[in-house]
């Protein structure tokens, strides 16, 4: 049976704005049915860092927030720890940055709690049997939570080709450990001819000894026993000598995400749904300081049960684009051309 896929651009009048339109997706997508009374409800999303402004705005999680407050649920906006070096490595520094980008109780309505922890340790295994895993570590807040509500900012991604409610799911309900996994088959690599030694790397590094300096302190290279694949090194690059040998490497770490969804999702069976904005799409994940020019127009908002439908959906939305040449974007400039190999070839 094929899954449905809600939609609406975002187009308004004084009559109709942006909030009106998302209320009525909800309806048609069936959100009530998802929230009982007394639900303890994760909204997982992505913060965004220090400096980056593409992620999905407070004002639309708090219309998000109040509709499952008005059906009696207890919603609490989350996300985990993240792997590499940054103002979300724990869960201070997590909450403080989110509520300095505007995530503050008095904005959103809802409180923020951290899923796996003070320092990404907490979690539930979840036996699940699969090709990669038997058991996979889910953070603990979003496994004990009754219902699951993804609201994802769809983009561009460094190492998973696309940023999309399955890279929300995935990567983003597991804890460090889990993470750490998923990449352990990734690993970049520098073209010395292409290094000017700039050394902007080596910081964003989260393993120590990874990035090393060769020839004099003139390039780099990438120790492979050291590197844990995080991919963090890429977009820093401002030359493109970091890079992934992507049909390679990627294939077994969207694998193991996909069963990271699976695990994640298991215990809440007809109790989640997820939400994507294709707004400012951009050429990165949100996990950067910074958000480069997106590579097509705003498009618009999707609802859907089903994440790989959702993510399909919002990738050939992108990919029917017309190309930003104002961008990251170097090749696939055509509507119908793929826009997520124009930006990672």
């Amino acid at each position: 049976m094929k899954s449905k896929v809600f939609f609406t651009d975002l187009r308004v009048t004084p009559q109709q704005n942006i909030f009106k339109k998302l209320d009525k997706l909800l309806v048609k997508a069936e959100f009530n049915n998802i929230i009982e009374k007394g639900d303890m409800t994760a909204i997982k999303l992505h913060f965004g860092e220090r400096g980056n402004t593409s992620y999905v705005k407070p004002i639309y999680l708090r219309r998000i927030v109040d509709k499952v407050k008005s059906l009696g649920g207890m919603p609490f906006l989350t996300d985990t720890n993240t792997l590499y070096v940054g103002n979300r490595k724990e869960s201070v520094t997590h909450i403080e940055t989110a509520i300095g980008n505007g995530f503050d109780y008095s904005v959103v309505n809802a409180p923020i709690i951290i899923a796996d922890g003070l320092r990404g340790k907490s979690y539930e295994m979840v036996r699940i049997d699969k090709k990669w895993y038997k058991e996979v570590d889910i953070a603990t807040e979003i496994h004990n939570a009754d219902s699951l509500i993804a609201v994802t900012h769809f983009k561009c991604h460094e190492l998973s080709g696309i940023g999309g409610v399955i890279k929300n799911i995935g990567m983003g309900c597991a804890t460090l450990k889990g993470k750490l996994n998923q990449h352990s088959n990734v690993k970049p690599f520098v073209v010395a001819d292409e290094c000017t030694g700039c050394m902007r790397c080596i910081p964003w590094c989260p393993a120590e000894g990874a990035i090393v300096k060769i020839e004099n302190n003139k390039k780099v290279k990438i120790v492979s026993e050291v590197c844990i694949g995080c991919g963090e090194c890429i977009l820093p690059c401002r030359d493109g000598a970091i890079k992934i040998k992507w049909d390679a490497d990627t294939g077994s770490m969207q694998e193991k995400m996909v069963e990271h969804v699976y695990a994640a999702l298991q215990k809440k069976s007809g109790k989640y749904i997820f939400i994507s904005f294709l707004t400012q799409i951009s050429p990165a994940c949100d996990c950067y300081p910074a958000s480069d020019t997106p590579v097509v127009e705003d498009i618009g908002i999707l609802i859907s049960k089903d994440p790989v439908a959702i993510d399909q959906a919002s990738a050939d939305l992108v990919n029917n684009q017309h190309g930003n040449r104002n961008s990251k974007l170097t090749c696939n400039f055509e509507p119908g051309e793929d826009k997520f190999r124009g930006v990672y070839p």
